[in-house]
């Protein structure tokens, strides 16, 4: 008898749960890269950059072009930077020294970004959130945002 009750009080709990699922569902990702793409324009546009768009979207401006050794998208790299968004407030910075990482183990837009510049180059990374941190917050970070880096390549290791 104590066991049928018990199996009810399970049953009675497992039945009254949330009807809308929200429990085992996870939320759904939202597509930000229209809003983006328009956000990075306009960021261009109002702070008078000259920048590139790759195919992925990412957009970049080399503002001094280094002399070095120029990395792929395998490399371990040393870069000095500072990242924040589009309203300029910063998310994160790192030491002048930099720090020293592979190309494999950060975000796409750094995959592929830091690949356009040469030892010794410094400039902007503009990165859609398909190329950050995607549609969910992570970190501090909303989710959907546009990611800017300064950028200066210190070394190819």
């Amino acid at each position: 008898m104590k066991f049928f009750i018990s199996a009810c009080i399970v049953l009675l709990f497992i039945s009254c749960g949330d009807d809308n699922g929200s429990n085992s569902n996870p939320p759904e990702a939202v597509d930000y890269t229209a809003q983006n793409e328009a956000d990075i324009k306009n960021y261009i546009q109002e702070n008078n950059l000259v920048a590139e768009r790759s195919d992925t979207g990412l957009y970049y401006s080399i503002t001094q072009p280094g002399d070095g050794a120029k990395p792929d998208a395998f490399s371990d790299v040393t870069v000095a930077y500072k990242g924040y968004f589009l309203n300029g407030k910063v998310f994160d910075e790192s030491a002048s020294e930099g720090i020293t990482f592979n190309l494999q183990r950060v975000i796409k837009g750094w995959t592929e970004g830091i690949t356009y510049f040469k030892e010794g180059g410094s400039g902007i990374l503009l990165v859609p959130s398909h190329l950050g941190y995607g549609s969910f917050d992570y970190s501090g970070i909303p989710g959907g945002s546009v990611l800017v880096f300064d950028i200066k390549l210190l070394a190819v290791n």
